[in-house]
């Protein structure tokens, strides 16, 4: 089993939440990418639970700014399905 395949359907974003539109305006104001958010969150949630991180880094090259930026998130999981994890988002540093 591959680390995809044990991630697929596990992770979320509490996209119901104020947290979840504080990081969309978050990312639309320092991302220079041409990709919508909407395309990334699968990416960005699979690299953080690989990586065993509760943050991700937009680079200095993909920021309007030119300035790195990393937005961390609160990992919640469930006591009854431990592998699913939702994360919240809690807010960024420059």
């Amino acid at each position: 089993m591959t680390r995809k395949e044990l991630y697929e359907n596990k992770l979320q974003m509490d996209y119901f939440s104020d947290s979840y539109i504080r990081f969309e305006e978050d990312f639309q104001k320092y991302s220079a990418m041409n990709v919508p958010l909407t395309f990334l969150i699968d990416d960005i949630l699979r690299t953080m639970a690989m990586n065993q991180k509760n943050y991700f880094v937009l680079n200095k090259e993909n920021a309007k700014d030119g300035r790195e930026h990393r937005f961390y998130f609160r990992i919640v999981t469930e006591k009854e399905c431990p592998r699913n994890r939702t994360y919240a988002y809690m807010g960024l540093q420059a």
